[in-house]
């Protein structure tokens, strides 16, 4: 196992998997997927930030940029890195590394790598060495480094490479070693509880989304109209706002909109938690569940923001807690539902002409840069894209986004043929579609 999976990922995975005193179902396959999920992640984000770094010749030696400078995207990822090295010191400090890794992990790949990288890429790879990408490389170099730092004990071999890897380029610390560094401080400056709120809800609802597109298999590069939310209160009524635009390109949907229970527009189920009603009722869990089944609109309601609920039971009063109960929301003709704790996301799955037009060029679009690829072109290389007429919705698509598809493709113009020789087929859901490409 040792030599298969190395020292560091085996003991990552014991300590996260459970509690050194407990118990631990050892498994080859949950071996495996640490190695993958959690170090994989770590390598792949250092690989992508070096890769661009080198491009750029980045160390780190022009001056740390303030945070109010930064966009709203480093200012998140570094409150949560704060929020994260003040959680990870406690949990060490309790003898709780279980928790100091799991909270490490869920940090590197939920955060850093899902949300901040992939957001944040396009800044890495286009445009001139300004401010914004030193800001970037600056952002994303303090993230692995506290990383290396805070993983650290319970992964000394990885994270000592890492660390070396960064501070040989830029000097940063003087330290031989890592293990010789300081574990990193958490500034309460720099921490925004509100913008990590925000931030949260964004990638709660986009996770929605993307598994409501994945049930009905519309892949996200098909546009839909928009998603409904049911409003909780003022606050996330706010915070939902300040983040629609991210939003809306996130899951590519055209509105985002706000609805109130008043509405009638969705309709609440509620189900008993059987398990723990009939922990705690016995053999009167059966009269329970008939009165919550009779619950009103109004009383679900009620439950949802007192999270208490006086009923009467067998001539007794008792409370409901949130714990007793699950509620979700229906699925109504055209839309599609998901719910994840209080966050519920109504997503409109019918598609216009419209809609299947702009999906298609954003099909050519990807199907173009892949064979740019292939051909081995350069980002700045300009091209020429001559289509095959087919008579249908493919031509009405291509000729309303011709210049959306000419820019991201970096294309001088796009021109259409009755017949085509030396053509690349392309395979667009149900359609066919003849391309071929000219540097």
């Amino acid at each position: 196992t040792l030599k298969t999976y190395g020292p560091d990922a085996t003991r990552w995975y014991m300590i996260s998997n459970a509690n050194p005193w407990d118990n631990l179902k050892f498994s080859l396959d949950g071996l495996a997927e640490v190695q993958r999920r959690f170090f994989g992640t770590l390598q792949n984000t250092y690989s992508f930030f070096a890769l661009y770094a080198n491009l750029d010749g980045f160390k780190f030696s022009e001056p740390e940029i303030s945070l109010d400078k930064r966009t709203e995207s480093d200012r998140w990822i570094i409150s949560r890195l704060n929020t994260l090295i003040k959680e990870v010191e406690a949990a060490y400090i309790e003898y709780e590394p279980t928790r100091a890794t799991r909270l490490i992990q869920d940090f590197t790949i939920d955060d850093l790598s899902n949300w901040y990288v992939r957001l944040n890429r396009k800044r890495f790879w286009r445009g001139d060495y300004n401010e914004d990408k030193i800001a970037a490389y600056q952002t994303l170099y303090i993230c692995l480094e506290a990383i290396a730092k805070m993983a650290a004990p319970v992964a000394p071999f990885y994270t000592e490479q890492l660390f070396l890897d960064l501070n040989n380029v830029t000097d940063r610390s003087t330290d031989e070693s890592l293990h010789l560094a300081l574990f990193p401080s958490s500034d309460p400056s720099h921490i925004d509880a509100d913008l990590e709120e925000r931030m949260r809800l964004a990638q709660v609802i986009s996770s929605l989304v993307h598994s409501l597109r994945k049930k009905h298999k519309m892949k996200v590069r098909q546009p839909l109209s928009r998603i409904l939310l049911p409003e909780i209160n003022e606050t996330f009524h706010r915070q939902v706002l300040a983040v629609s635009e991210l939003i809306k390109a996130e899951v590519n949907v055209k509105n985002i909109e706000f609805v109130t229970d008043e509405s009638g527009i969705l309709v609440k189920n509620i189900k008993p938690n059987f398990r723990k009603l009939g922990q705690e009722y016995g053999a009167e869990m059966k009269d329970l569940v008939k009165v919550i089944q009779q619950l009103t609109a109004e009383q679900i309601a009620q439950l949802e923001q007192s999270d208490a609920l006086a009923v009467v039971l067998n001539e007794r009063e008792v409370t409901l807690s949130l714990e007793d109960v699950e509620i979700s929301y229906q699925d109504i003709p055209g839309w599609s539902v998901a719910t994840s704790g209080p966050v519920t996301v109504a997503l409109d799955i019918t598609l216009t002409d419209d809609l299947r037009k702009e999906g298609i060029a954003r099909d050519v679009v990807n199907r173009v840069q892949n064979l740019r690829k292939d051909m081995g072109l350069d980002v700045q290389d300009k091209i020429q894209i001559v289509v095959e007429l087919t008579g249908g919705l493919v031509d009405d698509a291509l000729r309303a986004n011709r210049d959306y598809i000419c820019e991201e493709t970096q294309a001088k113009g796009l021109d259409f043929s009755d017949h085509l020789t030396d053509a690349v087929l392309m395979d667009i859901d149900e359609y066919q579609l003849k391309v071929k490409v000219e540097s």
